[in-house]
């Protein structure tokens, strides 16, 4: 129990009220003191009506997973006796790094109602984040005293990769009457492998009439083709310390793992199998490919396992260790990160290798930092000094790009907001043209 700043107001008032009494006549400095009396009464009645945490409710609620990059909540609700004050309540939660500080909240609990937070937990990496106390100030009705109670909590919830984002644009990339202003998406095409024999209507290839069967049924039928399945896979991520650097409030490496696990989503979905390689200056993870909807938790769950490095990324050793692992032609979705065309030198070295074997998909993430920098007018020697450094590594960044597409490489180099789509598209486009 202590007062608040109000009473400290309260009580300070009474001392230039004193004063002013005595200067004006000495006998009436009594008053000034019944005033500093009466304040103190009052702040000790209101004490009085302030209650005691043992007749509080607190019951709390936490979320048993986070996802990275979004935010959920932690409940907590007040409830007091039937008898109970109006109290004015303030409430902070402490975290850890890992996630970021909820703000400090207010409300009022009044006789015989509930009172309920909405922390908002927002986690900024992966790993297990804990909570760790949870702080209550209430004061009594005329706010001149308070008290206050520290609850420790101490619980320790996952994070893991984003899934609910995946499912939500794995939905809308599925549906074929998404809405008007969703971004476009490109259709599987018919693929090789015959389906099935339908009776021709306009519009179709006249190339697919199959003019046997059309004699036999003594009507037009055509063949339908469906796109093979069973294709391999490789999401293969780069966990060295660029990848850890932050973009848009988050790791590149969460960024990178979001969109392979929509892609991932996506070809499970369509028959093909889907492998795991991470690597940095050594290799840290490989799952061999494996197929079905139901394995996704498994894809989730090998992602999630992924940690930050702050290695530097050895491409011979770990694209070679690649290669030596994959017995059948595949597709290797490469996400990585490169700062100039030096340091690209023995990546593009090894993915020329890769080249040769399988068909590889190069994802980079676009900074937004350093578009800006370039398109915005510089107002002072400084601002153009940053100018031309941003134009110099977008420079490099295309000449290191363009260096791949000449290896016959399929390149993403795109924003994190576009990242999943671009490589979801891009995904489509390579089966609808059977490349791999």
């Amino acid at each position: 129990m202590r007062p608040t700043f109000r009473a400290f107001l309260v009580l300070a008032a009474g001392i230039p009220l004193t004063l002013f009494l005595i200067i004006f006549d000495d006998a009436l400095w009594p008053i000034g003191i019944a005033y500093l009396g009466f304040a103190l009464l009052v702040i000790g009645f209101d004490a009085l009506r302030t209650s005691p945490f043992r007749r509080l409710s607190l019951t709390i609620e936490t979320p048993d997973v986070l996802f990275v990059g979004e935010t959920d909540s932690m409940a907590v609700t007040i409830t007091g006796s039937s008898n109970h004050p109006p109290s004015a309540f303030e409430i902070l939660c402490d975290v850890d790094v890992l996630l970021t500080s909820p703000p400090q909240q207010q409300g009022v609990l009044r006789s015989g109602e509930t009172l309920r937070f909405e922390l908002p937990l927002t986690p900024a990496r992966r790993g297990v984040t804990e909570l760790q106390r949870l702080w209550l100030r209430w004061s009594g009705p005329m706010s001149l005293a308070e008290r206050r109670h520290v609850q420790s909590l101490n619980r320790s919830i996952p994070v893991i990769p984003n899934v609910r984002a995946v499912q939500r644009a794995a939905v809308t990339f599925a549906a074929r009457d998404a809405l008007f202003g969703v971004k476009m998406q490109r259709q599987q095409g018919d693929g090789t492998e015959f389906d099935a024999l339908r009776e021709y209507v306009p519009g179709l290839d006249h190339r697919s009439i199959d003019w046997k069967h059309s004699a036999r049924h003594h009507k037009l039928v055509c063949k339908e083709f469906r796109t093979e399945r069973n294709h391999q896979i490789i999401l293969a991520f780069d966990t060295g310390h660029l990848m850890a650097g932050h973009l848009q409030g988050l790791p590149k490496l969460d960024h990178a793992i979001n969109a392979g696990l929509l892609l991932g989503y996506t070809a499970l979905r369509t028959g093909d199998r889907i492998g795991v390689f991470g690597f940095d200056s050594d290799v840290r993870t490989f799952a061999e490919p494996f197929g079905g909807v139901p394995r996704f938790p498994r894809l989730q769950r090998l992602t999630a396992e992924i940690d930050y490095r702050q290695d530097e990324t050895n491409f011979t050793l770990g694209l070679m260790a690649l290669l030596g692992r994959l017995k059948r032609r595949s597709l290797i979705v490469l996400l990585t990160d490169f700062v100039d065309t030096i340091t690209a030198e023995l990546m593009l070295e090894n993915i020329q290798r890769l080249v040769s074997r399988h068909l590889v998909l190069f994802v980079t993430l676009r900074n937004p930092d350093l578009v800006e920098a370039v398109e915005a007018p510089p107002d002072t020697l400084r601002d153009a000094n940053r100018t031309v450094i941003a134009d110099s590594f977008l420079r490099e960044r295309r000449i290191v790009l363009e260096r791949l597409r000449r290896m016959g490489v399929h390149c993403i180099d795109a924003p994190s907001t576009e990242i999943g789509s671009d490589l979801l598209n891009r995904y489509m486009l390579i089966k609808q043209q059977e490349l791999i």
